[in-house]
């Protein structure tokens, strides 16, 4: 069996590259999708679910889950694979996101970030010790340091600053878990905001410290398309061929597209559960909105070159019914086919890289989402 935090790669076809990343609850397959399980479930679906749509991690967050039901009640349930039946990996973000977004709730100093929980106003603070704590509590595969997350348009001279903070706080974590404390596994994340020579920086700061892999943060945090995949395109290259590569956050089909072509191995994002409760749904054929008055007596499936539960049991004219009726169906059953098309997206990924097909695959998206090249 392989070691605990081993990364294989199998295959590369130009930048794209194949492998997988064993932890403590199994092995898995890159380039993957997370599912987003915010407070420890993903929304609108079960375990079962996930196991049938073949979800190998799913992603928890380390702010929520200590706001409630708190860390510590999780650590006495066994950690949180035992608390909420899923068995396989989970990655925690570090909660640095969440308190960026919380901006007029909170305050960031070299010691940590200070801020009031968004559910009673209680005041909290989060220390790049305390984050390592709490995910420790939490047992999850893939643990995150704390970093700030700076917003699109923040100054040079700020975000320079930042990335340097970010840098000793990631330092922090470590030294509050050293290698080989644990099973759990510690990612760095990488700052910079939208300066390539910062980037350039701040990959080199964190690179030449001893993490299991690597994130790129701070992107989809209101910047244009174009820009994001300029820094994406420079950025993801400079992380470590042997080390996993985590695009943070994001993002559409064709932008996971894109960073497994700029060679990124891990991406989350809420953009799936979300907008099946919007009713906005992903197909072979490009986006349907079921609510629309079109598919009242369709009796199609939603995407007919789709396997999933949803799409082999149930019509158009019935998945629009249940949005419609507002009935709860209606979040797992269009959960369960965004879900399934945004893995069967990575899967397919993989597959078209071991044949050395990842160009045509890639062209394949675009001409599914042509309003989203770039």
């Amino acid at each position: 069996m392989a070691n605990i935090g081993e990364f294989t790669l199998h295959a590369t076809d130009g930048a794209a590259r194949t492998g997988e990343l064993q932890t403590a609850h199994g092995v898995v397959q890159t380039p993957i999708f997370m599912p987003v399980g915010t407070v420890g479930s993903v929304k609108g679906i079960a375990p079962d679910d996930l196991n049938d749509i073949g979800a190998e991690i799913i992603l928890g967050n380390t702010y929520h889950l200590y706001l409630r039901p708190g860390d510590d009640l999780v650590a006495r349930r066994g950690g949180l694979q035992k608390f909420n039946s899923w068995n396989k990996p989970i990655l925690t973000d570090s909660g640095g996101f969440q308190v960026f977004s919380l901006s007029d709730l909170r305050k960031i100093k070299e010691e940590g970030v200070t801020f009031r929980s968004h559910l009673d106003g209680s005041k909290h603070l989060f220390t790049p010790e305390k984050v390592i704590q709490i995910q420790r509590n939490l047992n999850s595969d893939i643990m995150m340091v704390l970093d700030e997350c700076v917003g699109f348009g923040a100054d040079k001279a700020y975000t320079a600053r930042s990335l340097e903070m970010t840098t000793r706080w990631a330092k922090r974590c470590r030294e509050e878990y050293p290698r080989g404390a644990g099973d759990n596994l510690l990612f760095a994340i990488t700052q910079g905001g939208f300066h390539k020579d910062l980037r350039e920086r701040s990959i080199a700061q964190l690179t030449s410290e001893d993490f299991d892999g690597f994130a790129l943060g701070g992107l989809s945090v209101g910047e244009s398309k174009e820009k994001m995949m300029e820094i994406l395109y420079h950025s993801a290259p400079l992380l470590p061929k042997d080390k996993p590569r985590y695009l943070m956050g994001v993002g559409t089909p064709l932008d996971i597209i894109n960073g497994i072509n700029a060679g990124i191995d891990m991406f989350d994002c809420v953009l799936p559960t979300r907008n099946a409760r919007n009713g906005t749904l992903y197909t072979s054929l490009g986006k349907i909105s079921i609510k629309r008055k079109e598919y009242a007596e369709d009796d199609g499936p939603l995407d007919p070159n789709c396997n999933c539960y949803t799409c082999r049991n149930f019509s158009r004219a019935y998945l629009r019914h249940l949005y419609q009726a507002k009935e709860l169906l209606s979040f797992r059953l269009n959960s369960i086919h965004n879900l399934t098309y945004f893995l069967d997206t990575v899967r397919g990924a993989r597959k078209a890289i071991r044949e050395g097909k990842f160009a045509e695959y890639k062209k394949s998206y675009e001409a599914i989402y042509p309003n989203e090249v770039v």
